[in-house]
């Protein structure tokens, strides 16, 4: 009962935003409510596990609220318009190179092992770029979440962290042997953002802008702002501004505070230092309040969907039924099982739930195989870049509310793409013995 409830609501929510029957935001509270309804669960208990959903997910939803703010600040003052304007230059106007560079760009800054500081970094560099180019935003998005859902299998990333911990295994000892797949995951992101960018491409046409930056080397004359745009830039303060934000981001990477600690603090520095009149800060809050009211209810929306999802017991029901579809004698194969159902499994539930849950299982009957619980962690990570594409990631509302995009025209668009690359990287896996196709 449970497991059909559970596998029923993911593919009802599914299917109602994909076919934008439903906004994510209102299927993320409508849609668990009424199959937990279905599933006896209207007493005072429904009440209680969304607000534990919610109450999991807020430290997340002030994060998001501070950092869109924050780098929506910076993007006012102008940080970003140096690189945006070299990056033109180095493009010359072909959005091949703009979509590949927007892959490079998230694969370097994903190296944090944070989603969401990779995702505003990245869109905030890039976005202006695809405007200026007319180019379909679902390219950003599409291969800014590959690059971060391959980078995301860093030792200091969570799934790798969540692996080890919960095999008791060294992270070195899962780390190094992946590098392999992973240098070739990262070659299949840059390989895709080719394909892509040829298709923008020809789309588009190539744009001659070599004439507009030799005619105007100023920024704002090379992005040809508004003057409203323009009001706002403050190119003296630009090295205050980088320094700022190096000084961010080295808090985030050495975990110095908690996120939504160092983006309210950093917020509260930048629009103060860009801005010191009271009404210029008010008119930036409200600039962006949409951008925040749209991301940061969506979170609190899926703090709903989790805490229904957890405490009906529909995770665990839906972990135990694909446990044992899996035949005995498929046991030589649990490695290789594993990194194939790890992408409909951390699609499905959380990663919390896979590899807390399903994966000490699935790692304890390997065993008997001879397979190491070491090589089992190493399988589980192929499917992280599907991960990221599901709705019970919080980072992935971020990215589409920043780059402008619907949540389900980038599932349509990312997921073929997603898949590809996760069994890309099990065949190179394998090739290498990261992990035993069949233990012998």
């Amino acid at each position: 009962m449970l497991t059909a409830l559970g596998f029923g609501m993911v593919i009802v929510f599914m299917a109602l935003i994909m076919t934008k029957r439903l906004s994510p935001l209102v299927a993320l509270i409508a849609i668990p409510i009424l199959f937990a309804l279905v599933g006896g669960f209207g007493d005072a208990r429904l009440g209680t596990m969304m607000l534990e959903g919610i109450r999991t997910l807020a430290p997340t939803g002030v994060m998001l609220m501070f950092a869109i703010l924050y780098f929506g600040i910076m993007i006012d003052a102008g940080l970003f318009d140096p690189v945006v304007r070299c990056v033109l230059r180095a493009v010359g106007g072909d959005p091949m190179k703009v979509v590949v560079g927007t892959a490079a760009l998230a694969l370097v800054v994903s190296l944090d092992g944070d989603g969401s500081t990779t995702y505003m970094i990245t869109v905030a560099a890039m976005l202006p770029l695809y405007l200026r180019l007319r180019m379909s935003a679902l390219n950003l998005t599409c291969v800014a979440m590959l690059a971060s859902g391959v980078m995301n299998m860093t030792p200091w990333g969570g799934p790798l962290a969540r692996a080890a911990s919960a095999l008791h295994v060294e992270a070195g000892e899962i780390f190094v042997p992946m590098l392999p797949a992973m240098a070739f995951g990262i070659v299949a992101v840059l390989a895709l953002a080719f394909v892509l960018g040829l298709r923008e491409r020809r789309r588009l046409g190539r744009l001659d802008l070599d004439q507009t930056f030799a005619a105007h080397d100023e920024a704002d004359h090379a992005l040809r702002l508004p003057d409203e745009v323009r009001a706002l830039r403050r190119p003296r303060l630009l090295w205050v501004n980088a320094a700022l934000t190096t000084a961010l981001m080295a808090g985030l990477i050495l975990g110095a505070m908690p996120l939504s600690v160092l983006f309210m603090i950093g917020f509260a520095f930048a629009v103060v230092i860009n801005y010191p009149c009271v009404q210029q800060q008010r008119a930036r809050i409200a600039a962006h309040a949409p951008n925040v009211l749209a991301v940061v209810a969506l979170i609190f929306a899926a703090g709903v969907f989790t805490g229904i999802l957890s405490g009906t017991g529909m995770v665990d029901a839906m972990s135990k039924s694909l446990l044992a579809v899996i035949p005995e004698s498929f046991g030589p194969y649990l490695a290789t099982i594993t990194a194939l159902v790890s992408l409909p499994f951390t699609f499905f539930i959380s990663n919390d739930a896979f590899y807390y849950g399903v994966l000490p299982v699935l790692s304890e009957a390997a065993g008997a195989y001879g397979i190491t619980p070491a090589q089992m962690a190493r399988a589980s990570l192929i499917g992280q870049p599907v991960h990221l594409l599901s709705p019970l990631v919080p980072s992935t509302y971020l990215l589409v509310g920043l780059a402008g995009v619907e949540f389900g025209d980038h599932q349509k668009f990312t997921l073929k793409w997603a898949i590809v690359v996760c069994l890309a990287m099990l065949a190179v896996a394998l090739g290498c013995a990261v992990f035993p196709f069949a233990a012998g």
